[in-house]
């Protein structure tokens, strides 16, 4: 694990690395995110492995704006609604995909469904902006233990373990902050999934 503080950062180092499959634990705006270029499968079973997370549960995708993610997905008024309310911000959604095979699995899941949202932090708009695809953004912990909100939890959790992120970016330690609210959108109803900080109005 190559540890980076976030002040010593080369964006431009770390998206050549995550184009060439790299995995990294990065500063959201809820806890540390683990993340890869969503569109790169071995990088995605990778973070799967790190979390020792279930297949059939997949990941979100954050992205900078929803210009980025719009090809994907069918754009509804309700999607736009939602988008002039909350975003960018701690909200994610999850939607169905115009394509199974426009992701890989893990991030597409088996139903045909993707979560994404357009997030509020400025270093993962950025990496995802210049690398320009969605980043995985699954929180920073193996399945059943804690999110972390400072580094030192991260490298406890990970220093005796076989398999870990490649590169961890220090930005110290993030205010603790519930996880996003998640909600699905199916035919312009919207379902909550997991309430978190942001208060959807249904």
């Amino acid at each position: 694990m190559k540890i980076i503080k976030q002040e010593n950062l080369d964006i431009s180092e770390i998206v050549e690395a995550l184009k060439n499959g790299a995995t990294i634990v990065y500063p959201t705006e809820t806890c540390y995110g683990l993340g890869c270029d969503a569109s790169n499968k071995e990088a995605v079973d990778k973070i799967f492995a790190i979390k020792k997370r279930q297949a059939h549960k997949s990941v979100l995708v954050v992205v900078p704006e929803v210009s980025m993610i719009i090809p994907f997905i069918s754009w509804t008024p309700t999607l736009q609604n939602i988008a002039d309310k909350y975003w960018p911000g701690a909200l994610t959604v999850v939607v169905k995909v115009k394509d199974k095979n426009i992701f890989p699995a893990g991030v597409v899941n088996e139903d045909g469904t993707m979560a994404f949202r357009v997030t509020e932090h400025p270093l993962a708009a950025e990496i995802s902006q210049k690398l320009n695809s969605p980043l995985v953004s699954t929180s920073a912990n193996i399945v059943s233990m804690n999110s972390p909100y400072d580094i030192e939890s991260v490298l406890q959790m990970f220093e005796s373990e076989e398999i870990k992120p490649d590169i961890i970016i220090d930005a110290g330690t993030l205010p603790t902050r519930s996880p996003s609210t998640v909600i699905k959108v199916v035919d312009e109803r919207i379902e909550i999934l997991r309430q978190g900080e942001v208060i959807v109005e249904k």
